[in-house]
């Protein structure tokens, strides 16, 4: 029996029945696209005339099996890395039909773009799946989605950047037993350094349906592909074979599978288990920042596939020119060969970011020479600091079996042209100033800098052909720069009467891409300068009441007529000091030697001074100062060598390498000074290390310096000889830094002074520091404690800044006695019997200790003894707040202005006794006291007091 359904029934299974396609639709899986070989993903800035930097323009390339099984990939789901994505299967390819690229494989072009919120770091991915099958170092690779990603770097101030290009395919094929070679020909178009390494394979767990919402947050779970092995796992079994390199291989040892980290050339030497492999690789992408560490900014990472297969066929050759550099606006044309050592025919092919322009045709195939023409016409946009690289493949064609290839890199630097017509002149009305100029320099790239360097005196430097800049060895320093359109530069600083300052420029680009130009012509220019300049300043005579310096200058001369009379002016300034007084002042032109007498030169050195003033003239020639060389020397902390140092201000140089300073030295008991050693000299000084075996400790050396300078002109005399004023050194060691203590034995006072009778400090009672030392070691470096003295002790009250003279002593203790408080600081320095002293030791502070105690008992009765309540034992306090009570807790004193206390038993309500005063009786108390110790200790004290009277 059949019983109808109720209605309320019936309508229930109609509007399942209705929905029930739509329900199976949002249960629907997310169609797979397995067989997907490689791929990557290459990104830029926003290019169209609104130039948004936060918009991002990409282009991701993947190549797909074409077997007519696989699920084809019109389609593809990106994540942009700020939790966003595409939206599923969002993304259509460029074409209708995959490009085919040979009888397996198919490529795939999406291009795709996405606007950022906000400014950062974000990873562009893609997920695929999923991955052709019986891929070798990928286990289970049917089951294991595909991906890869793009890091992009959204910086203003990094401009508009384009992520790294790899031009060559991500599939490639190499034979069993022969060396495969793969280069990605990467290129990044700003500029910037690129870098290589090999990375595992990845997969995402989760796929596409559980990295989008509701399961997932649009941010992939990238993880290596479980059990990936890179392809020269020794499971795949091989050896290498003979290989030139690089890396080079003797042959016969494990299969080796690397990347070079510059050039990102692939070497697999060699497979040898037939079948599918796997490989990815990161292209980091570095903006290179002046005076700051290289900055990563971005990286492309690609997922290649390898196809191993097994011929007879041997891999062609290929041969490229030398790295080499070029200028900008040269044309390069260069002849690429190769040959197959079975006679078939090579195809030739080239990968760079700058074909086009550039070009490269084959012209032969071979055998016995396959042959191609690469032609590069260069312009000013691509010099760079980084060669661009251009890779070169040979593939053979065999008659069977698959085909094999070889590859090169070929680098090629493009510089800058060399500045020309450079010119360098004397200003007419000005003879110390130079100006120089150029015409436009041909390369205007924004931002170029022209660098302006100057030295005195011809360099004879010939750049090499590459040799951009200028190098420091030249002698040249860099004296100021320019914009790259301008084409003139005063220099107003030289000095030097008649001296030679020679100049070359370049161009400095700016960065990412960088580079520089050849260096311009050397322009020479002798100038008038000042009619007369200083020459020497040389000490004659070392004393501290008749030292004598002798001061020559140049006879004053000039392209003009000199009005007569005029006068010579020299004006002298101890060394430091800015007052110049009057030494001498003649009208005699050729007069040009003064002799300066009745000097300490023995402890001051001195500037001198000159003016030239013709009749007529109101404003002299002030040549520039010059001081005497001043020497200062003392032996090393172990008396093994004398160091010697000595410092000038002159307008001569003193530092050219021929002309090196000279060292004088006069033994004990010798009236001769004798040359011990030569060094060059620096602008303001030079300093020499005497390490003579003959030097024997407890002596006295006397040194001095000679020093040579020059203008570097031969109107004036050369060389300038200075000297300096003569040294004595004694030839003995430094003791080493003592380590002090200071004794407080607070816990030994407190035993004696709390249990006797009497009060503490007794009147005339005083303190008594302590002071223990032991001789350091090391402290410096190299000091020697044997011959010591005797002990020099110093000392000053805690807080004050400056140490005074204690006490000397030959042992290593010393009482300080008859003190007030303990509150002083102390240091110590060891003495040798050479009268050399140690470092100060370091500071070490004694401190007061903390004693108080209150007697129990007192009689105000007017008698003269016991008639104040005062502390029975005090050390040193600086506050004492005392207040009493009565029985009642009444308070019947306070007093906190006298730390003594001193309280003669008057109250503030009288107790009932006539003249304000308490009663007999027991009576209670808080003292709080402050300690006058370091830190200012603060303790309560509590107890009774008993009063009679």
């Amino acid at each position: 029996m059949i019983l109808p359904l109720p209605a309320s029934t019936r309508r229930l299974l109609l509007a399942l029945w209705v929905s029930l396609p739509f329900l199976l639709l949002l249960t629907a899986p997310i169609a797979r696209a397995s067989h997907l070989r490689a791929g990557d993903i290459q990104a830029k800035v926003d290019t169209t005339a609104g130039r948004n930097p936060r918009r991002i323009f990409f282009k991701m390339i993947l190549y797909t099996d074409n077997n007519p099984a696989s699920v084809r990939q019109p389609t593809a789901t990106i994540f942009f890395g700020d939790g966003t994505s595409s939206g599923v299967e969002a993304i259509k390819r460029s074409t209708n039909d995959p490009i085919r690229v040979s009888n397996t494989t198919d490529l795939n072009v999406y291009y795709f773009e996405h606007t950022y919120n906000a400014l950062g770091t974000y990873t562009v991915s893609f997920i695929g799946e999923n991955r052709n099958k019986d891929v070798l170092n990928i286990p289970d690779s049917f089951n294991r989605s595909f991906y890869i990603s793009t890091t992009i770097t959204l910086d203003p101030a990094l401009g508009f950047n384009r992520s790294p290009i790899l031009t060559a395919p991500a599939i490639d094929r190499a034979g069993r037993n022969q060396v495969f070679l793969h280069n990605p020909a990467a290129y990044d178009a700003d500029g910037d350094s690129l870098s290589y390494k090999l990375v595992p394979c990845q997969y995402v767990p989760e796929g596409v349906e559980g990295t989008v919402p509701p399961r997932g947050t649009n941010r992939p779970n990238n993880q290596v592909c479980p059990g990936y092995t890179y392809p020269d796992n020794p499971s795949f079994g091989g050896a290498s074979v003979p290989y030139s390199g690089p890396p080079s291989d003797p042959g016969g040892g494990p299969v080796r599978f690397t990347q070079n980290v510059r050039t990102g050339q692939i070497v697999w030497n060699a497979p040898n288990t037939l079948g599918y492999y796997n490989a990815a690789f990161v292209v980091e992408e570095w903006r290179r920042i002046a005076g700051a560490p290289a900055r990563r900014i971005g990286q492309v990472i690609r997922d290649m596939q390898i196809i191993v297969e097994g011929n007879n066929n041997l891999r062609p050759v290929i041969k490229v020119p030398n790295d080499t550099c070029v200028v900008a606006g040269t044309t390069v044309s260069r002849v690429i060969t190769a040959t197959d050592p079975d006679r078939n025919p090579v195809n030739l092919f080239a990968y760079s970011g700058i074909i086009p322009p550039a070009t490269f045709r084959q012209t032969t195939l071979g055998p016995p020479t396959a042959q191609g023409t690469f032609t590069w016409t260069t312009d000013c946009s691509n010099i760079a600091s980084e060669p661009t690289q251009i890779v070169f493949k040979a593939q053979d064609n065999p008659t069977s079996g698959s085909p094999l290839i070889d590859e090169r890199a070929w680098r090629i630097t493009v510089i800058g042209p060399a500045p020309t017509n450079f010119v360098a002149q004397r200003l007419p009305n000005s003879p110390s100033t130079t100006v120089l100029t150029w015409d436009r320099y041909v390369c205007q790239n924004p931002g170029a800098q022209i660098l302006i360097y100057r030295k005195e005196g011809p360099s004879n430097w010939q750049p090499g052909p590459c040799e951009t800049g200028i190098p420091a060895s030249t002698g040249f320093v860099q004296i100021g720069a320019v914009n790259g359109n301008q084409t003139t530069f005063t220099d107003a600083n030289n000095s030097g009467r008649g001296s030679t300052f020679c100049y070359r420029i370049y161009v400095s680009f700016p960065r990412p891409a960088g580079g520089a130009s050849l260096a311009s012509a050397e322009a020479c220019v002798t100038l008038e300068g000042p009619r007369t300049v200083l020459t020497h300043v040389t000490v004659d005579r070392t004393d501290t009441v008749a030292g004598q310096i002798t001061v020559r200058w140049s006879k004053a001369s000039s392209s003009d007529p000199i009005a007569l009379p005029a006068t010579y002016r020299l004006f002298r300034a101890p060394a430091g000091s800015t007052v110049f007084t009057l030494a001498r002042e003649t009208n005699d032109l050729n007069d040009t030697t003064y002799v300066d007498s009745g000097l300490n030169t023995r402890d001051n050195g001195y500037t001198y001074r000159l003016q030239f003033t013709p009749r007529g003239v109101t404003n002299p020639d002030v040549p520039p100062t010059a001081s005497s060389v001043r020497l200062s020397g003392q032996a090393n902390e172990g008396a093994t060598q004398v160091n010697l140092a000595w410092s000038y201000t002159v307008p001569w140089n003193n530092a050219t390498p021929e002309r090196p300073t000279t060292i004088y030295r006069r033994d004990p008991g010798s009236t001769t000074f004798v040359a011990v050693g030569t060094v060059p000299s620096g602008a303001t000084g030079g300093s020499y290390v005497d390490r003579s075996p003959g030097l024997v400790r407890g002596q006295t050396y006397r040194y001095y310096v000679l020093t040579s300078g020059t203008y570097n002109t031969p109107r004036l005399p050369d060389p300038l000889l200075n000297q300096s004023q003569e040294v004595d050194v004694e030839y003995v060691p430094v003791p080493c830094a003592p380590v002090l203590t200071v004794a407080n034995n607070c816990e030994a006072l407190a035993a004696t002074v709390l249990t006797r009778a009497g009060v503490f400090p007794a009147p005339g009672e005083t303190y008594t520091n302590t002071l223990r030392w032991q001789l350091g070691a090391n402290s410096p470096t190299g000091c020697d404690n044997s011959d010591i003295d005797h002990y020099d002790l110093f000392y000053k009250l805690n807080g004050e800044s400056s140490y005074q003279f204690l006490a000397s002593t030959k042992e290593q203790q010393y009482a300080h006695t008859n003190l007030e408080t303990q509150t002083y600081c102390y240091t110590v320095q060891a003495v040798n019997k050479y009268n050399r002293r140690s470092l100060p030791s370091d500071s070490v502070c004694a401190d007061n200790c903390l004693l108080f105690l209150l007697p129990n008992i007192f009689t105000p009765n007017g008698d003269g003894v016991n008639d104040t309540f005062r502390p029975k034992v005090a050390s040193p306090l600086r506050r004492v707040h005392f207040t009493a009570y009565n029985r009642w807790g009444v308070k019947v004193y306070e007093s906190q202005s006298n730390p003594r206390i001193d309280w003669s038993g008057e109250g503030a309500n009288g107790e009932g006794t006539s003249g304000g005063k308490v009663s007999e009786g027991v009576y209670y108390y808080q003292a709080e006291v402050e300690f006058a110790d370091l830190n200012g200790t603060k303790k309560t004290f509590k107890g009774w007091v008993q009063i009679n009277r």
